[in-house]
């Protein structure tokens, strides 16, 4: 089966390039979710993309990244051109602003009006993703005086990182409200929140997706050290989690990042919070039709600590190669997830809460049952889709084939590692019926043989009431009782 990979591949799409071809070409290629950065595109063009991707395939599920509260250089003022330049040694003042104050060379304006308040004396400043650094010398009621550490170009409304510095902004913008609330009405499934520094900003989004009764679910993003200080009542707040090494990477030394992202992802998977690693990871894409060794290596590295998912973004928005690079991606999954000596389930792993919930006892001992027989797939029916993000948790050998009665469900475990979801469009008849979806999407891919296992994870009291059994069973046995069963009825 071509998709079954078990490691999923987040795309992020441009309205400008966003065509129904376009999107069934990526999806061909090995994507699972479509990712649109609120940051680069128009509420109407993010509508497009919507439209397009679910007339290509309803199935298709949609993450949108909020902007997220960040720390910008206000517009440089006409008399410089695009940019001022700076050298290393150079003083100038900085000043919060509402953002309408233009930058000149003697004082640099930033859009939040606390800045000057909350920054000490002896912080840095990192502009441009570290491009140009200052470093805060003096400070008064009205502006920190400055001097560059590392000179170069200052263009317009480039970001600002202050490494180790909490800063009053909101957990929410106007921008980010205005979107929250257009991915409300436009069936997305995913709101990824830039730069979040603790629950309080989750709870932000919460509470506006909570107003409209919304089942979006919120992937929080770590971009800071703040991120990190808090990472695991983040982790706590969150449906998922995504490394989001860009930004991350200015603020923490190059070399700390591995063993950053590993920690991240530990803490997601014993959580059982899906995680996505982002930024970079076949960049030279964008140019190239083939991605470097390094990157490669990268990418294999992601996979191997078990995330749920890896995401492309230059790569697929604005890049030559968009569909190379995602069946690169595909690639490099399928083949190191061949190598069975490493990926063992976790099912002795210390995770969260499990000895007290029904439905992840259920879960672990399907996986458990999947390593010690020799069974073909995890089957499951689910509502919400709780069960199936608890299975993926356990990072089992075999595909995981969830039946789901509703389509978010369906499009939220698309990102859930080693889930395969499918749509039933009718509530079942009787505890057993799902297997009957289940063995027929199975059948168009790989033909299944009479003595073949499946373990299934089901609930005796409905899908409302949740996983209550786990049987094991061979496929022959199944279509008996389902023939019954259909015979029965009719």
């Amino acid at each position: 089966m071509y998709r079954m990979k078990k490691t999923k591949v987040v795309a992020t799409m441009s309205d400008f390039r966003c065509t129904e071809q376009f999107v069934a070409d990526l999806f061909d290629a090995g994507m699972d979710v479509i990712r649109i950065n609120s940051a680069h595109v128009t509420e109407e063009g993010a509508t497009r993309i919507v439209e397009i991707v679910h007339k290509v395939n309803p199935s298709i599920p949609i993450m949108i990244d909020t902007k997220g509260p960040e720390i910008r250089v206000t517009t440089i003022a006409d008399e410089y051109g695009n940019a001022i330049n700076f050298r290393v040694g150079d003083r100038v003042a900085v000043r919060g602003s509402d953002g309408k104050d233009l930058t000149t060379r003697k004082i640099v304006y930033m859009n939040v009006p606390s800045i000057v308040r909350d920054i000490p004396v002896g912080a840095r400043m990192l502009i441009a993703d570290g491009e140009l650094e200052i470093r805060v010398v003096e400070k008064n009621d009205e502006e920190l005086i400055c001097e560059f550490v590392v000179g170069g170009a200052m263009r317009s409304r480039k970001s600002v990182n202050v490494p180790g510095v909490s800063i009053d902004l909101p957990s929410v913008t106007e921008k980010d409200r205005r979107f929250i609330e257009w991915a409300v009405r436009n069936d997305v499934d995913f709101i990824a929140h830039s730069f979040v520094r603790s629950a309080r900003d989750i709870a932000a989004v919460q509470q506006i997706l909570d107003a409209h009764r919304s089942p979006i679910k919120i992937i929080s993003k770590i971009e800071n050290q703040e991120g990190l200080d808090n990472i695991d009542e983040i982790i706590e707040a969150s449906y998922g989690i995504m490394v989001a090494r860009g930004d991350l990477g200015v603020e923490l030394p190059a070399e700390a990042i591995p063993n950053t992202q590993r920690r991240i992802v530990e803490k997601c998977i014993a959580a059982k919070r899906p995680v996505i690693i982002a930024t970079q990871m076949l960049y030279s894409m964008v140019k190239s039709p083939r991605p470097t060794r390094a990157e490669v290596s990268d990418v294999a590295s992601a996979i191997y600590e078990r995330v749920d998912a890896i995401m492309l973004s230059d790569e697929t928005a604005m890049g030559d190669y968009p569909v190379e690079a995602v069946q690169t991606m595909a690639r490099i999954a399928r083949e190191i997830e061949r190598d069975e000596t490493h990926f063992k389930p976790m099912i002795d792993m210390d995770m969260v809460s499990v000895n007290h919930e029904i439905t992840a006892q259920l879960a672990r001992s399907a996986v458990r049952a999947s390593a010690n027989l020799p069974i073909r797939y995890v089957v499951l029916d689910t509502k919400t889709g709780r069960t199936g993000r608890y299975l993926a948790a356990f990072r089992g050998r075999k595909t995981v084939m969830a039946v789901c009665y509703q389509r978010h469900a369906q499009r939220i475990l698309a990102l859930s590692y080693g889930v395969v979801p499918i749509l039933r469009n009718q509530e079942l008849h009787d505890r057993y019926h799902f297997l009957v979806d289940a063995l027929e999407f199975l059948d168009q891919y790989r033909k299944l043989n009479d003595d073949d296992l499946m373990a299934i994870v089901g609930g005796s009291f409905g899908p409302d009431a949740g996983a209550s059994y786990v049987e094991i069973a061979d496929v022959k046995n199944i279509r008996m009782r389902n023939a019954r069963i259909t015979a029965g009825e009719q």
